[in-house]
């Protein structure tokens, strides 16, 4: 059926192509009549079949290409005007400016990425419409100048040529789920540059309603027969491309097209008006930078929050062991330098992997949550970390502080815990941590030395019975005595 399907799609243009030759052969006469009906057909009904394409998979690129070929098929219509109903030097200007602004939009689909912000891309529309405008200000002074034949084949030339470039290299560059897109724009700009070309340079002298239209016929067919086939596999594939270095300078220098065009439009525009030439030069110069700046200031939100992922534990949302080992470094260093107060807590979930056996993962997910926002609570100070180091494991960095603060603080955390109340693995038995805590004094220079203290802290607080604090000042230990547990359950 599929199959079926695209023979179809593809005997269509071939069937209008035959219908254009054979009735503009038999209406002899009115030929050109006829022909500009066809004519006039031909980019009209690729525009629908590029909105029709939109409508399945988003306005994005099809919607600009849609509207570029309704604005050309206006331009034919203004020029059957022209030439049949009305003074053909009045009615010129209008059919030539059409033909020139069908490239706008398609340059703006082409050059403005889709996954840019809001605010970057008005930036790219502002400069579409400022090209717009000095493709008008180009047309309206060849319109009174004589021997404007070759600056119009010239201006069509280069505009075709940009449009072919970008579509290319954007097609080259990997376009994941925007192949059919970049495909059909390819085949259809290169095949326009092409017949554009001839029509131009060969054929310029030739009348409407002879077998030259039909060549005019062929990139619209084209484009239809891209845009009604169905996107093929690769397109539709979730499975983005891997990104290549080529595909990196395309997408990093597409951007560029709208200011490049405008400032070629701009030199074009010298001999004629260099008043405008230069406020071409200025608008390219300045929105460009303008966008130069917003997509920085996204580079630098987009870094700073990358920054801050990769110091956050995804399961609980506080620092993570990188943060952790970070801020230990850096105030380990920082404590050298101005003899501060430093003070080490290695916590410990007790009983974890029973808690675990249980009632599940997801139920032991949801108690390391709990346990890291309480630990997080007793902390509020914005010099002090609280972190996950690992598993059911936390630490804490309290900076500037006394050993006898940093005790209150660790029997506060635990309390902390205790008091949730939290369904432990035996029994009625509760959720509780025991903590190792050390501090740093004036002669300690081994970072790995202090750390191995809290640990050492932490086992023997484990050993003792759990539910605990144990802090170390010397080689010996003392106990720093909790509270009792609580009436309504046993510590676990």
């Amino acid at each position: 059926m599929r199959h079926a399907s695209s023979t179809v799609t593809a005997t269509l243009p071939i069937l209008f192509l035959v219908a254009h030759a054979g009735t503009v052969a038999v209406a002899r006469d009115r030929a050109t009549e006829v022909s500009f009906a066809w004519l006039i057909a031909a980019p009209f009904l690729a525009g629908l079949a590029c909105l029709h394409r939109s409508v399945k998979e988003g306005l994005e690129g099809w919607l600009p290409l849609g509207l570029a070929l309704l604005c050309w098929a206006g331009g034919m219509a203004a020029t059957m005007v022209a030439m049949l109903y009305l003074d053909i030097t009045t009615e010129e200007r209008v059919s030539m400016l059409l033909y020139v602004l069908y490239g706008v939009p398609l340059i703006f689909a082409l050059a403005s990425p889709e996954d840019e912000k809001w605010q970057v891309r008005l930036v790219d529309a502002m400069l579409a419409a400022a090209l717009g405008y000095l493709f008008y200000v180009y047309v309206n002074h060849l319109s009174n100048s004589p021997g404007k034949l070759p600056a119009l084949q010239l201006m069509f030339d280069i505009e075709n040529g940009y449009i072919a470039l970008f579509a290319v290299m954007r097609f080259l560059a990997r376009p994941g789920a925007r192949y059919g897109f970049f495909r059909a724009a390819m085949g259809y700009a290169l095949t326009y540059l092409v017949c554009a070309g001839y029509m131009n340079h060969f054929e310029a002298d030739s009348d409407y309603g002879s077998w030259p239209d039909l060549i005019v016929d062929l990139p619209f067919m084209l484009l239809i027969w891209l845009a009604l086939t169905p996107a093929l596999p690769r397109a539709s594939s979730a499975v983005a491309p891997k990104p290549r270095k080529f595909a990196r300078v395309v997408r990093a220098g597409s951007p560029l097209a709208i200011p490049l065009t405008l400032l070629t439009v701009s030199v074009l525009l010298v001999s004629f008006d260099p008043r405008m030439a230069i406020s071409g030069c200025v608008a390219a110069s300045l929105g460009y930078g303008l966008r130069t700046v917003l997509v920085q200031l996204r580079n630098f939100e987009e870094q700073d929050q990358l920054t801050r992922l990769s110091h956050v534990d995804a399961l609980t949302g506080i620092p993570n062991r990188r943060r952790f080992d970070e801020v230990l470094q850096r105030e380990w260093k920082r404590r050298d330098q101005v003899r501060g107060r430093l003070a080490l807590l290695m916590i410990d979930i007790d009983h974890f992997k029973q808690l675990n056996d249980r009632f599940g993962h997801s139920v032991g997910d949801d108690r390391l949550r709990s346990v890291a926002l309480a630990l997080a609570e007793c902390a509020r100070r914005e010099l002090d970390l609280v972190a996950r180091h690992g598993g059911e494991e936390f630490a804490a960095v309290l900076i500037d502080v006394e050993p006898q603060d940093a005790a209150i603080v660790a029997e506060r955390m635990r309390a902390s815990v205790e008091g949730l109340l939290l369904p432990a693995a035996h029994g009625a038995g509760i959720v509780t941590i025991s903590i190792g805590l050390v501090c740093a004094q004036i002669h300690d220079n081994d970072l790995a030395a202090f750390v191995s203290s809290a640990d050492a802290a932490l086992y023997d607080a484990k050993r003792n019975g759990r539910n605990q604090v144990v802090h170390r000042v010397a080689p010996a230990l003392r106990v720093v005595k909790s509270g009792p547990p609580p009436r309504d359950g046993r510590a676990a």
